[in-house]
């Protein structure tokens, strides 16, 4: 162990190997501990066995995610993974994998707290990071471990559970014009997200089977939705005039994608026309699934149709399906029971 710069370095030979390396310290009694640790670990044969990423940064991981895994998550999530790595960029920097721990990382949370970040937009971040780092630690081989996983996430109010009603559905419906109209009835029918919808397009289309197929997904699986008459009857009277200039199913009058800020207006004017309050256009797919639990789907079906990761997020649709739960007991009233007998038989009892 010698001295250079002011700091303690060490010069260990092993297995025909030189291991030389500054211990990070000009205290003696702390780099004789540290050279302590680094024979131990030869001894045990844990010294080589490092990841190859051990020099990587939190900037190198991040890149390589949105280079690598973004393209394949829906734009609606591209967009969440943008503002996400804003936040989590502005504290992480350019710090060392190593370094960045599950004490580190409840330091992050703590201080986007303190910013007067919600427990919605810190959960997403966490959940951005907690990909990278799983990506990193299984398929990239540059950490041992996703620290994340070791962090609680921040506690959310339960989601929203707000619903069209019938005659707020017409009164909405009389208000707008032909194609919001359009656009309503679609969600209404399909349960689809609003970049769903916006980004449908004709290939994925198959009126003859009478299903659609959404492509980019939140979860980013595909999923196949079949039709129902009314959502059909759309689709086949847009398909005489399609136009051949764009792919999309559903147009501006430029032709080109609906932009989701011309359509939040018009959506607001249709609803303040229609007198109806706390109502936000994907309230339509929570509309989609209460409408099918009300009427007894079992939530796993529900659960596929809308996309969902997994049954835990279809949850809150439970207390609408009393008739699903209905039709579970009455599989009891199929054996032909003799009262009569059974009285009889209580008595002798």
């Amino acid at each position: 162990m010698y001295k250079r710069g002011g700091v303690w370095w060490t010069c260990i030979r092993y297995n025909g190997k030189k291991i030389q390396k500054s211990l990070e310290t000009a205290e003696r009694k702390q780099a004789k501990a540290i050279e302590a640790k680094i024979k131990t670990e030869l001894t045990e044969g844990k010294f080589f066995d490092k990841p190859v990423g051990q020099n990587k940064t939190f900037k190198d991981m991040m890149e390589k995610f949105m280079k690598e895994h973004a393209p394949k998550v829906s734009g609606n999530m591209r967009s969440l993974y943008k503002v996400s790595l804003k936040h989590l960029s502005d504290f992480f920097g350019e710090l060392a994998l190593s370094k960045i721990t599950a004490g580190k990382i409840n330091e992050y949370k703590q201080a986007r707290k303190e910013k007067g970040g919600g427990a919605p937009s810190i959960n997403r971040s966490l959940s951005m990071l907690s990909k990278a780092f799983s990506l990193a630690s299984k398929e990239w081989e540059w950490v041992k471990e996703n620290p994340v996983l070791k962090v609680s996430r921040e506690k959310e109010n339960r989601g929203r559970d707000r619903w069209l009603t019938y005659d707020e559905e017409k009164r909405l419906l009389d208000n707008s014009p032909q194609w919001l109209k359009e656009i309503i009835l679609f969600a209404l029918h399909t349960g689809l997200r609003q970049d769903e919808l916006l980004s449908l397009q004709w290939g994925r289309v198959n009126l003859f089977n009478w299903t659609i197929i959404i492509q980019e997904t939140k979860n980013g699986k595909p999923r196949t939705i079949p039709l129902t008459q009314i959502a059909f009857e759309i689709l086949q009277e847009k398909a005489k005039v399609r136009n051949l200039k764009s792919d999309l199913v559903f147009l501006s009058s430029t032709i080109n994608k609906i932009d989701r800020h011309n359509l939040r207006r018009a959506f607001n004017t249709a609803l303040e026309k229609a007198e109806i309050q706390d109502f936000h256009f994907h309230d339509l797919r929570h509309t989609f699934a209460t409408r099918l639990a009300q009427r007894g789907i079992d939530i796993y079906k529900i659960s596929k149709l809308l996309g969902h990761m997994n049954i835990t997020m279809t949850q809150r649709y439970a207390h609408h399906c009393p008739e699903s739960l209905r039709e579970g007991i009455e599989v009891l009233e199929k054996v032909d029971y003799n009262l009569t007998t059974v009285r009889e038989n209580r008595h002798v009892s």
